[in-house]
């Protein structure tokens, strides 16, 4: 399979989502963040209409400051709360330092479960406009 048009579709998404958050320092690496593993999934099948329709929405939100200008701007907050999680070591040492305690086993499993409904929200977005959103 020639993966030119791969190519093509990657620097032309990482382009506009630049452009969309205006070069902003701790948005340009979460938005850099998502589109490598977006890209490098094993399980990810390319399809060049969604790729096209995911650039469409894309530059809508860079144009002007309307929905599609929200929603990426909430995804992309989003996805940089997820990458600031506590590290393992963090989460460790929180946990042996607060042994026994019935309260921070609830907030485990909260921050478990924490993203379940966002996640399948951004599905249905995704499947109803025919978009690839992370």
């Amino acid at each position: 399979m020639d993966k030119t048009p791969i190519i093509h579709a990657y620097r032309h998404l990482y382009r506009e989502l630049l452009r969309a958050v205006q070069f902003a320092p701790p948005h340009r690496y979460t938005v850099r963040n998502q589109l490598r593993a977006s890209f490098r999934d094993k399980d990810a099948v390319w399809d060049p209409e969604v790729s096209k329709r995911t650039l469409w929405f894309i530059q809508a939100a860079r144009r002007e400051a309307g929905i599609e200008h929200k929603v990426l701007k909430n995804l992309v907050r989003v996805a940089w709360e997820r990458q600031n999680m506590d590290t393992w070591k963090v989460s460790y040492r929180k946990k042996s330092e607060s042994r026994g305690k019935d309260v921070i086993q609830e907030a485990n499993n909260m921050k478990a479960t924490v993203y379940n409904h966002y996640d399948m929200t951004i599905n249905m977005l995704n499947k109803s406009m025919g978009i690839r959103l992370r």
